[in-house]
């Protein structure tokens, strides 16, 4: 291990020196390659219309724009520009403010019924989760008019997205085409939807998006879609935790369930499409993903820190929070858990997702909840956390994250992607 004598840039409450002890199997990052500039002049950049010029596109959605993002949210947009942005990559929060440069009318034509259906077209989405559906319903679009990467703003990269995007997606050679995380569920036919890449015009989610939209017709939210007959075969989401809430009864696993499913509709699309053989559409998902698609652990890979901690949000934030022991002073056994939770994250994991939106309903804290309530305990000198965001800026990954396999079991449908055919799976068997 090498020591770095490191400086604090991005949103601390000060500035201050601290030596930071870069853990095995990581590296720091060249000064030369990263944009250092103070905070105002990156987010100058970040509102500004930049024309597509290449595949390198770092997607994000907020609805009100990178000025309306919650303090630590800033930093993750901030720090994706800084690592990734002399490397060619472009970061956008894209939005739906009138007259904004990023509004996503300036990007993909939001009139048009194949683009988005109707409920989004007309301003008319409604639900508890509306917000975070107009996000799944821009990534599509995006994506496959332009290519790149879609990340949710609570995503913290730690590994070198350049790097495995050239062994990838960038290589035509490697023969992947998408790059996203692969989670349990639907016997581990899924990718998580809060990190998304492929070059333009992907197959695989060009018919994600018509299920999507097809999914999406006469309706203005998700609520019972877990339930329609063109998904009919796979498993839903979930079915581990009931939701408990003082003075009302306790929902249960199986209708728990449901209600993921309907939240995460996007995911399930996914899965569908992932394990869908149409022969009239030459389209084969099982060998498709065994082939195309660069699949990593979702827990390992960007969760770890829920793992460790058993989700316990709480846990996790004053974990995050304690204070770094100073010159001469001996570790505690608590300093010591932190340190050791940190380097296992920064070893290990690609990426580090802070989970808000439904999840909240279960665990009712995350430490992004808290850190979106605590402003700037995420920055806060001389903590863990603050050695987390220098970490996540100034060091890198030695080597890339191994590929998940994908099991090749049957599929869910043989059929018609937007027809029933009767041919699907009995997913509850």
């Amino acid at each position: 291990m090498i020591q770095l004598q490191g400086k604090l840039t991005d949103g601390c409450k000060l500035t201050m020196d601290v030596n930071y002890v870069v853990p095995e199997n990581l590296h720091v990052v060249p000064l030369a390659e990263l944009d250092l500039r103070p905070d105002h002049e990156v987010d100058a950049e970040l509102t500004l219309f930049r024309p597509v010029s290449s595949e390198k596109n770092i997607w994000l959605f907020w609805h009100s724009g990178f000025d309306g993002l919650h303090p630590y949210t800033k930093r993750n947009v901030r720090a994706w520009h800084r690592r990734f942005s002399k490397k060619g990559w472009t970061v956008r929060v894209v939005n739906r403010q009138d007259s904004d440069p990023l509004n996503i009318e300036n990007f993909v034509d939001v009139n048009d019924p194949q683009n988005f259906p109707e409920a989004f077209r007309n301003g008319c989405m409604d639900g508890k989760y509306a917000a975070q559906h107009t996000s799944d319903l821009v990534r599509w679009p995006l994506l496959l008019k332009y290519g790149g990467v879609y990340a949710d703003v609570g995503m913290i990269q730690i590994g070198d997205l350049d790097r495995l995007w050239n062994k990838t997606i960038g290589d035509p050679s490697s023969g992947y085409e998408v790059l996203s995380y692969r989670g349990p569920q639907q016997n581990g036919r899924n990718l998580t939807n809060y990190f998304l890449a492929c070059g333009k015009g992907n197959q695989l989610f060009m018919r994600c998006h018509k299920l999507l939209l097809k999914l999406w017709e006469r309706r203005t939210d998700t609520t019972g879609l877990h339930a329609h007959p063109l998904l009919r075969g796979v498993p839903m989401q979930g079915g581990t935790f009931e939701i408990v809430e003082e003075g009302k009864p306790t929902i249960g696993k199986e209708e728990a369930g449901k209600m993921l499913t309907d939240y995460i509709i996007q995911g399930q699309v996914i899965s569908m499409v992932m394990g869908l053989v149409d022969e009239e559409d030459g389209w084969n998902g099982p060998e498709y993903v065994e082939k195309h698609v660069y699949g990593i652990d979702f827990m390992s890979g960007s969760q770890l820190i829920n793992e460790i901690t058993g989700f316990n949000g709480r846990k996790a934030f004053e974990l995050m929070s304690l204070s770094m022991p100073k010159d001469g002073e001996k570790e505690s056994e608590a300093q010591k858990e932190a340190r050791e939770v940190l380097q296992t994250i920064l070893r290990r994991s690609w990426g580090f997702k802070l989970a808000h939106g439904m999840i909240l309903e279960v665990f009712k804290e995350t430490l992004g909840s808290l850190w979106r309530a605590n402003e700037g305990s995420d920055v806060e000198p001389g903590t863990y956390a603050a050695w987390f965001r220098h970490a996540t800026l100034y060091w890198s990954q030695d080597v890339l994250p191994p590929r998940v396999e994908f099991p090749m079991s049957e599929p869910w449908k043989k059929g018609p992607l937007l027809r029933q055919t009767g041919d699907e799976v009995d997913s509850t068997g």
